[in-house]
């Protein structure tokens, strides 16, 4: 397998396993603390726009590459096993039918709100008294 199929098989396996954590957040059986990690991680994950846009050098990416897989295999970890076979069955079902992974609105809000939040306190700080002395 050379390295370009290799990424894109662990590519392939990170949609799915967002996916898996999609259905599990909605699952009576996941336990709430990974509930809470599983949607944040998917609104994040499913989202149109990224926390960091991939233009900024290397940070842009960091995202993509280290703390999103990172979450995921976090939030995957803290779910009972049962209940993640059936999700990891359920995402397969829906990416085999749907060929494509569902949306977040509430990730992309989120992460809107977000920035709006950081250039409020970057302005916030900037327009404090003696801040330009």
């Amino acid at each position: 397998m050379t390295a370009v199929e290799q990424l894109r098989a662990w590519a392939s396996k990170l949609r799915r396993d967002a996916v898996t954590l999609w259905f599990a957040a909605r699952h009576p059986g996941t336990p709430w603390l990974a509930k809470l990690l599983g949607a944040i991680v998917v609104a994040y994950a499913l989202s149109p726009i990224d926390l960091i846009p991939d233009f900024i050098p290397v940070l842009g990416l960091l995202d993509d590459l280290i703390l999103l897989p990172g979450l995921i295999w976090l939030a995957l970890r803290m779910l009972p096993a049962p209940v993640l076979a059936e999700c990891r069955a359920r995402s397969d079902q829906w990416i085999a039918a749907k060929r494509t992974k569902p949306a977040s609105r509430i990730g992309a809000a989120f992460v809107i709100a977000i920035w709006i939040a950081a250039a409020l306190a970057l302005w916030l700080w900037l327009a404090r008294p003696g801040a330009s002395s």
